[in-house]
């Protein structure tokens, strides 16, 4: 039975482990990873710049100041025809979604889509929409023109929440040659951590723009999709799966000083200002140069404007990171090969399991401090590995497994006490049956202050002898006699016990008893003898109960002395015992022995009848002759009690 409780008890703590790990770990995935994830990647992982061969050209405040909003679209036209004629840059991607014209500006908007249609290393954006299209041919047609192939070889579940396509102008239609998705979701949190490298509307799959634009650099015309990746050409990204896009985690770069941008930036309207002195004559604000060979997104991020030109989003690196910068942050990661890898769900479990159960064997193995001492370093260990890992773009778990470590210490040593008490308890009552449970009880409550040592008090002892026990016990078997003697002092214990006794020590069938101390008694000599009075009727119990079972007659002689002795502990520094020491113990064991020479059960010493005198009828044995003293005295017989 005590094994199968020990067994529930495990069981069951440990299911409420599981549970409240479960917990802890749904909590910290959903509030304390994500943070712990930003700091982590925007100390840890952002170590460089943003490459010197990607630029942005930002539509900023500057540039709405000098040109007032919204920009006639000869703007665009110009900044384009300043890149394609003065600066020779390797590629351009156009951040922006053109969705309608400019009915006021006709002719704005047709130089804006002549100067498109000459261009042909020019991607720009478009975005996936969930409402349904209102024309139901445009995303044939739009697949018609600029949809890559996109080999999907995937096994597992495939997400389509996209319905159309952000459409077109006819003229933007047609002077385009290539197009990717500006698409950027956030997480729970709020921040853009991944990217939507591959969209899906109504089950077709389209590339990013900085996708679409590193197979237009690579000459790449098709991609592979597998369930963990996307292959473009030699390249390998590695994915994780959203109801959102195919995406894979961002690895971000260092802000640059004095900017908001990881990339170098350049106001529109100084590319404007730029390109009318070139054709002035007059020296540029921007050199050309700038832009050779480079790849330029073109994109706008208007913050001080009211007019809605802000285009940023939280990310770890800033809590209003422009989207044009978000945008060739992606392309970036593909040209250099360097993406972020989360840990997977399964490798998380793997490392919580084996932290956990490497937290109970060191609790269970280790002292309290040693095993403390050593999960702190543990801690601390885990917190360098993970500084590590993300500077080598890996993203484990923060939060979490130091959380689990966490509540399992605090499980572990509340069970190691649980146990540690029950054990103590065992121990508790397993040495009260050797020493007395209140002399266990004072051990215990004084446990850092054992010593040898004691001090003087006025006690009473009792001591009560089985008459004539030698011979009896020469007649029974051993098994007999100690049958005979466990069932008596069963017996007196309790009464003991009761009157506020303790059992000093069983001398063969005698017994000794103090009352005083350890408890604290002002009515200790009352208490003895009326003690001595119950523990005679138990016994005449006793041997009408062993007469009937054809045991022998058996009767007990008691003597109670009441004086100064020392209590306390004596023996060695590694072996003690709690004891009453004294002229007065010796005499209250002589007392008992004249029980046999009067033929009486209980005598006491007079300074115990001192103490008595008001409860007790006695009869006066005056000038005994007490051995070892030199002077005769008087004992009393206790008849009743009053």
């Amino acid at each position: 039975m005590k094994k199968f409780k020990s067994k529930a008890f495990f069981i069951n703590s440990a299911l409420i482990h599981i549970f409240l790990s479960v917990i802890v770990v749904l909590i910290s995935w959903q509030f304390f990873e994500p943070e712990a994830y930003n700091f982590m990647h925007s100390n840890f992982t952002a170590k460089n710049y943003g490459s010197d061969e990607i630029a942005l050209i930002v539509i900023d405040d500057k540039s709405i100041e000098r040109h007032r909003w919204p920009w006639q679209r000869y703007l665009y036209a110009q900044i384009f025809e300043y890149l394609t004629d003065y600066a020779n840059p390797k590629l351009i991607g156009f951040d922006a979604i053109l969705s309608s014209l400019d009915k006021e500006n006709p002719k704005s908007d047709e130089q804006f889509f002549n100067t498109v249609n000459r261009i042909d290393n020019l991607v720009a954006g478009f975005s996936p929409l969930v409402q349904d299209a209102e024309d139901k041919t445009y995303q044939s047609k739009f697949d018609k023109k600029f949809k890559v192939k996109i080999d999907d070889k995937r096994q597992g579940f495939k997400f389509s929440k996209y319905r159309s396509i952000s459409r077109f102008p006819a003229a933007y239609f047609n002077a385009l040659k290539y197009t990717g998705s500006v698409n950027t979701t956030q997480n729970t949190s709020g921040y853009v951590t991944t990217n939507d490298q591959i969209v899906t509307v109504n089950n077709e799959n389209y590339p990013s723009l900085a996708l679409r634009m590193y197979m237009k650099l690579n000459g790449i015309n098709s991609l592979e999709l597998n369930d963990n990746s996307i292959t473009a050409g030699k390249l390998t990204i590695p994915t994780v799966v959203s109801p959102d896009a195919v995406q894979n985690y961002v690895k971000f770069y260092k802000v640059m000083p004095k900017s908001e941008y990881t990339h170098k930036k350049y106001s529109a309207a100084d590319i404007l200002q730029s390109l009318e002195n070139l054709k002035q004559g007059k020296p540029p604000i921007i050199n050309p140069d700038e832009f050779k060979d480079k790849i330029v997104f073109v994109g706008a991020n208007a913050k001080a404007s009211a007019l809605g030109l802000e285009d940023a989003l939280p990310t770890p690196m800033l809590q209003k990171h422009p989207g044009v910068d978000i945008q060739a942050t992606n392309l970036d990661n593909l040209i250099n090969d360097e993406f972020m890898v989360q840990t997977t769900i399964q490798q998380d479990i793997i490392l919580l399991v084996i932290l956990t159960v490497s937290v109970f064997i060191i609790i269970a193995r280790f002292s309290f401090f040693k095993s403390l001492l050593t999960l702190i370093l543990i801690a601390l260990g885990y917190m360098v590995f993970t500084a590590l890992c993300f500077k080598h773009n890996v993203a484990p778990n923060v939060i979490t497994p130091l959380a689990i470590q966490l509540i399992t210490m605090i499980f572990a040593y509340s069970y190691r006490f649980i146990l540690e008490g029950k054990n103590k308890e065992k121990i508790k009552q397993a040495m009260g049956k050797y020493l007395s449970q209140d002399i266990m009880q004072n051990v215990v409550q004084n446990i850092d202050d054992i010593k040898l040592g004691g001090k003087k008090a006025v006690v009473t002892v009792l001591f009560a002898d089985i008459r004539g026990f030698t011979s009896i016990s020469e007649k029974l078997s051993a098994e007999e006699v100690s049958m005979i003697l466990n069932e008596y002092f069963t017996e007196i214990e309790p009464i003991i016990s009761k009157y506020n006794g303790v059992i000093n020590k069983f001398i063969g069938d005698a017994v000794m008893a103090i009352f005083g101390e350890p408890i604290q008694d002002i009515n200790h000599a009352k208490n003895a003898v009326l003690c001595a009075n119950e523990m005679l009727k138990a016994v005449d119990k006793l041997r009408d109960k062993w007469l009937f079972e054809g045991k022998p007659k058996i009767e007990i002689g008691i003597g109670i002395n009441t004086g100064e002795a020392f209590v306390g502990n004596i023996g060695s520094e590694k072996r003690l015992e709690y004891t009453v020491i004294g002229d007065m113990v010796n005499l209250a064991s002589r007392i008992e022995s004249y029980n046999k020479v009067y033929k009486t059960n209980l005598l006491i010493s007079s300074s115990t009848y001192a103490h008595v005198s008001s409860i007790a009828d006695v009869i006066k044995i005056s000038e005994v002759t007490i051995r070892g003293k030199s002077k005769k005295m008087d004992i009393y017989e206790v008849l009743r009690l009053t």
